[in-house]
């Protein structure tokens, strides 16, 4: 296959994949969003294993890619209906952290032209010594920049897996072409099904031809 084929297109996409899903795992770790955190570990690894398989040309490593692209899509859309609250979903609750902190986005005050002010509420009975966080400014709300990265997750996946439907039927066919010619294998395949008596006997019908012919040149000569 040459360069500029759905192979190398997939090895892009792949790299593309690997970096989008890193720079999302650092704003997860900063967020301290466990499930986020697992889930993108999780596809890390299938798309360097993916990654992997197509350099290597193993279509069953790009199979199992394949069908981890489905799940990755199926997970970002519930990423994107869980911060637009749809189906009964909050984005306040402590779905994405196991119920384990109150932590939210790292976008939710750290987004584009956020300000984070921290006020007393030493005058509040049962809260003293604490602080009431207030964020102002905000060009972009967080849940829209989630959105954003998880229907970018969404579109290089599903043509991922594209063109990892299109590069396993491509293995799949050179391997069957290769197949059929006989490979590496040094003896054809006939030969593989004829008895050893009757190579025996081919050999021996053959030696004796070519004894006789022999004879028969001498005595003409």
């Amino acid at each position: 296959m040459g360069c500029c084929t759905g192979r190398c297109t997939l090895i892009f996409l792949c790299t593309l994949q690997l970096l989008a899903a890193l720079e999302r795992q650092v704003f997860d770790f900063l967020g301290y969003q466990w499930a986020p955190i697992l889930a993108n570990f999780l596809h890390i690894i299938i798309v360097i294993l993916g990654l992997f398989g197509t350099i290597q040309y193993r279509p069953r490593y790009i199979v199992v890619y394949a069908i981890w692209t489905a799940i990755w899509v199926t997970w970002n859309i519930f990423i994107i209906c869980f911060y637009l609250e749809v189906g009964g979903l909050s984005k306040d609750s402590e779905l994405l952290t196991f119920n384990i902190s109150r932590h939210q986005s790292w976008w939710s005050e750290n987004g584009p032209g956020c300000v984070r002010k921290e006020a007393s509420m030493s005058g509040i009975k049962g809260l003293d010594n604490h602080s009431y966080i207030s964020v102002i400014g905000c060009a972009l709300e967080y849940r829209y920049i989630e959105v954003m990265h998880s229907s970018f997750q969404i579109l290089i996946a599903l043509v991922g897996f594209v063109y990892a439907c299109y590069v396993v039927s491509v293995f799949t066919e050179e391997e069957d072409s290769f197949d059929f010619i006989g490979g590496f294998d040094p003896f054809p395949l006939y030969h593989v099904n004829e008895k050893p008596t009757n190579l025996l006997f081919k050999q021996t019908y053959l030696l004796i031809s070519l004894t006789g012919f022999s004879g028969m040149e001498g005595m003409n000569k």
